[in-house]
């Protein structure tokens, strides 16, 4: 499962869809045939791992008892005891980071005053425009027949844009 286009999907959903899905989700997981599934492939002793939420990675422990819902381990890193959701035990070595690809965008000082560069709007379009005016926090954008204020964070270069396309048209026209 790609956690990074579920992130993204998520990240597009309203707080109440996101509330009845993790409620739906923690139904099925107290579903007894899912615990069951899970405790018939443990015992008690057993090297595991299990993926801790803080640290979004794997942790090496061992089975210290079976509970009805969890199971107690002990963390073999810190020597601690924790009592973890049966869901939360990798049996099948699945990857288990999520992986969130933030865009970097450009700094203040990598761009100037002409250069074309590009964005993704509040719609997830994608605009293209020229830098007209470096501000603090954002540059100012010609795209077109309007303005946008963008900040920097967003911005990304441009390979090839419409605008250049046209003037590279113009220019082997004449």
């Amino acid at each position: 499962m790609n956690f990074s286009d579920v992130i993204k999907t998520l990240n597009q959903a309203s707080a109440f869809d996101l509330y009845r899905m993790r409620a739906a989700i923690d139904r099925v997981l107290d579903d007894p045939k899912w615990l069951q599934a899970i405790q018939l492939r443990l015992q008690v002793g057993q090297e595991v791992s299990y993926f801790s939420v803080p640290t979004n990675a794997l942790r090496r422990a061992k089975v210290m008892e079976l509970r009805r819902k969890q199971a107690v381990l002990l963390d073999m890193d810190d020597a601690q005891s924790w009592i973890i959701s049966y869901a939360a035990i990798n049996l099948d070595g699945a990857d288990v980071q999520i992986r969130e690809h933030k865009p970097q965008g450009l700094g203040r000082n990598e761009v100037a005053i002409g250069e074309t560069v590009g964005f993704l709007d509040r719609e997830q379009q994608q605009r293209t425009g020229k830098i007209i005016r470096l501000n603090d926090k954002t540059v100012s954008l010609q795209c077109g027949n309007s303005q946008w204020r963008v900040a920097y964070s967003l911005l990304h270069r441009v390979l090839e844009s419409d605008e250049l396309l046209h003037k590279v048209i113009e220019i082997a026209g004449k």
